[in-house]
């Protein structure tokens, strides 16, 4: 064991082989020599391909639905869980009974596990979407604005019900500092998601009387966030996302792509008939998801924390669209 592992910080990331849990530890990794980091254990229920755990890294299988992770968290003598691990973008074969275990009972494993064995710093990454999607959201949320996730949209409802976890664990244990990071949409070089999929259709859709607009923040500055909140010892709960927003018809002008306008009432009409006909994979709730997404205030990322991302909303979608030949750029 060296002097470093001696002395720092002993992190363990759950969620460890996804996309986020990836760029996390590879910059740890990168980070290996720095006195401030003793020993980064990565964790997923999937084992790591071959050349992906990066050298100096200790992998550990586990899955977030079974007990067990307070003896791991005991033998590696972790004071710090990056809780990582999340049904983000479902596949195939998910459904809402598989992404509340995971999402839900998962976090309530990890959060027990830490008070068990006695962890000094939780950092979890909750979503934007954790404020719902309501007609009276105020145009920039900020950390006081309640938490309402819709039960209509599993992901979100079920960031409502770790938040209101996370937020009773703080009254009852209040030794264990957590972080909690409300993430707007991520961006990347490699990022390919439910949202981003959006943006390779050959028209966008927007709603009569919405700008839908949206925040983005590049996946490094996600990593940067969580690494600064290690690093300073924090606490709290912030919004992470780039300066700024863009609204769908500034997305489509970006692009180069048409902008299809549609009055609400007759998207939700269409979706209503074609989602049971399994025309659409999406019912006529999506159009609340398109009409009133959360828009978040990073104030208190920047001015109580102490971090600032490093990209705008705009200039992290301009890099996502040359990253993958998109657009041609700012209108």
């Amino acid at each position: 064991m060296t002097a470093s592992q001696a002395t720092g910080r002993r992190i363990l990331v759950t969620g460890a082989a996804g996309y986020l849990g990836s760029e996390l530890v590879k910059s740890l990794a990168r980070q290996r020599e720095d006195p401030g980091i003793g020993l980064v254990v990565a964790s997923d229920v999937r084992e790591m391909a071959q050349g992906a755990l990066p050298a100096g890294i200790v992998f550990v299988r586990h899955d977030v639905r079974s007990p067990g992770l307070a003896a791991v968290l005991q033998h590696h003598r972790i004071d710090t869980v990056v809780h990582l691990a999340a049904i983000v973008t479902p596949g195939a074969r998910s459904n809402r009974e598989l992404e509340y275990a995971v999402d839900v009972d998962g976090t309530r494993n990890v959060l027990d596990a830490c008070i068990a064995a006695g962890v000094h710093q939780l950092v979890v990454t909750s979503s934007g979407a954790a404020y719902g999607y309501h007609a009276d959201n105020p145009a920039w949320l900020t950390e006081d604005d309640p938490i309402r996730g819709n039960e209509a949209f599993a992901y979100s409802h079920h960031k409502r019900l770790v938040e209101e976890m996370l937020a009773a664990a703080r009254d009852a244990q209040p030794q264990l500092r957590q972080v909690v990071f409300r993430v707007g949409t991520i961006l990347g070089a490699t990022t390919r998601n439910q949202i981003t999929a959006l943006f390779d259709r050959p028209r966008l859709i927007a709603l009569r009387g919405s700008r839908s607009p949206f925040v983005f923040i590049w996946d490094q500055d996600v990593v940067g966030a969580i690494e600064h909140a290690i690093r300073t010892d924090a606490a709290g709960i912030y919004n992470v996302a780039g300066d700024g927003a863009l609204s769908i018809q500034e997305i489509a002008a970006r692009l180069g792509k048409p902008c299809l306008t549609l009055p609400p009432s007759a998207l939700r009409l269409a979706l209503a008939l074609l989602h049971p006909l399994r025309l659409s994979r999406y019912g006529p709730e999506q159009v609340d998801f398109l009409r009133y997404r959360p828009v978040l205030d990073n104030r208190r990322l920047k001015e109580q924390l102490g971090y600032r991302p490093r990209m705008t909303s705009a200039e992290v979608f301009d890099f996502y669209c040359r990253a993958h030949k998109l657009g041609k750029g700012p209108a």
